[in-house]
């Protein structure tokens, strides 16, 4: 018997509003003086002030809330994972009313969620041109994150991860599928490409973690390695710099002790508007963001099933998870069997020669974009679909793909 697709609402107990509302009364914040007001030193004191008082007395989770079961078509089912039991999981689906659509499964990271995909939702199933390609869109919350449950025991790595979208996929009706990813998205759906690429047909990525092109197994792109550098490809070997130098703190700690940050994000809202806000802030190109955005978004991992301190383990387990430790380094091998497209944004965190990331696969499409940062999808939304039409469309590079769905 089929498991059931229950579909989901969020609604969230007023206990658990009135318990923030309390906590952030309570809070105490560092005094302010001029290290505490520079973004060189973490968020500004008066960032933390202004968003806390606003969460507080100011912010209507309600609206969000209705405004996120709106918009998003969400759902629940239980997936078994092997060797970890069933695991209720969280997604949003929206299908496409046009024939031919292509199934896609878009995979969030950290601290990303579901929220990621509402805006290119509308414009991926309803595009207006009529040549454009179209997509059924499935966008999960992974264990552990959102509205999905997550592992009670050690040892959930990327591989679990990656079986557990794969099923969730074949539990809609799609045997086959392309994926879209970004932060773990790309680990993820890198692994779905190499477990089950009979199944994954084209994976698109827009972070781009690879290694250097070496002369043995990779001698074309070696030689392009060699070339002088052009000045966007300084500026993003300069980004990468800054992130490995100045912004990989919380890497190091999620990956070695994340229930020491998991404690502290869970008892004090403030400590994980700190935590994340940062993130927000400095992994994207000048975004405007809004205070009821950025609550919005903080709040989901706030309320979220597993609880605010669950996500941070996905680190750990990709780093100690035997026998393939190091987030599995198939991830970063040379893939023939699945198409790929890359799509580079200037202020995302690594940010490599593009002679770098043809070394992950066949790459069919290729687009380095003048702005944009690691949230490209609520970013720059019309520019990472605009990538994904021309990567499928009728000149794309994956056109023989997407024609399986248009019957030819």
């Amino acid at each position: 018997m089929a498991s059931p697709i229950t579909p989901f609402k969020i609604d969230i107990p007023d206990a658990a509003i009135e318990s923030l509302k309390a906590k952030l009364s309570l809070a105490t914040f560092p005094e302010e003086v001029p290290v505490s007001e520079d973004w060189n030193y973490g968020v500004p004191v008066s960032d933390l002030k202004r968003l806390a008082a606003h969460w507080k007395d100011g912010f209507d989770w309600r609206a969000s809330e209705t405004r996120l079961n709106t918009e998003l078509p969400q759902f629940t089912t239980p997936i078994e994972v092997d060797g970890f039991g069933s695991l209720k999981i969280h997604f949003v689906h929206q299908k496409s009313e046009r024939p031919g659509s292509i199934p896609l499964l878009f995979c969030h990271g950290w601290p990303g969620s579901f929220l990621e995909v509402s805006k290119i939702l509308p414009l991926l199933t309803k595009p207006e041109g009529k040549d454009d390609v179209s997509f059924h869109v499935v966008a999960p919350s992974l264990p552990n994150f959102g509205f999905s449950e997550g592992p009670s025991k050690p040892g959930f790595g990327i591989r679990q991860y990656s079986e557990c979208l794969h099923k969730l996929m074949l539990r809609l009706g799609y045997p086959k599928y392309v994926t879209q990813g970004g932060d773990w998205g790309f680990m993820i759906t890198r692994i779905i490409g190499v477990e089950y690429p009979a199944h994954c047909l084209a994976s698109h990525l827009n972070y781009i973690r690879s290694n250097r092109p070496t002369l043995l197994k990779h001698p074309r792109q070696y030689f392009n390695y060699l070339l002088p550098l052009s000045k966007r490809e300084k500026d993003g070997l300069a980004r990468t710099e800054w992130f490995h130098s100045q912004g990989y703190g919380y890497n190091t700690e999620q990956s070695t002790r994340p229930a020491t940050i998991g404690a502290a994000l869970a008892d004090s809202p403030v400590a994980l508007l700190a935590w994340v806000y940062e993130k927000l802030h400095d992994w994207t190109d000048a975004y405007p963001w809004t205070d009821d955005e950025v609550l919005t978004w903080i709040s989901i991992y706030l309320f979220s099933t597993a609880g605010s301190a669950a996500s941070v383990r996905i680190y750990y387990e990709a780093q100690n998870t035997h026998p393939a430790p190091r987030h599995d380094a198939r991830a970063m091998e040379y893939n023939a069997k699945v198409k790929l497209g890359l799509s580079s944004f200037p202020k995302d965190l690594r940010v490599f020669p593009m002679c770098y990331g043809r070394t992950l696969g066949p790459v069919v499409f290729e687009a380095v974009h003048e702005a944009g940062g690691h949230f490209a999808a609520y970013e720059v939304p019309e520019l990472l679909v605009g990538d994904l039409r021309v990567m499928f469309g009728e000149r794309g590079g994956a056109r023989d793909v997407a024609g399986l769905w248009r019957g030819e």
